[in-house]
């Protein structure tokens, strides 16, 4: 690991902690790192920041909203190894 903060999270793998707990009522998840959990309490929230520059498209992520936008590029990286 080129960082000790990236070497310390992935030691939390090893021992399943997970420090950053949700805050809304009722909801028991955990999480490894801070930017998780709070992609995760837009859920709760419904805000969706990140929003599609070619229709009405909006997402709690940054990773949704960019396999959204596959559907207006028609990019497939996925490919299957046999075809």
């Amino acid at each position: 690991f080129t960082e000790k903060w990236a070497l310390n999270n992935h030691m939390k793998l090893h021992t399943g902690e997970k420090p950053f707990k949700c805050t809304w009522p009722t909801c028991h998840y955990s999480f490894l790192t801070a930017s998780a959990m709070k992609d995760h309490f837009r859920t709760h929230t419904g805000e969706k920041p990140f929003k599609c520059d070619e229709c009405n498209f909006a997402s709690t992520t940054q990773s949704h909203l960019t396999r959204h936008k596959r559907v207006h590029t028609g990019e497939k990286p996925y490919r299957c190894p046999w075809c």
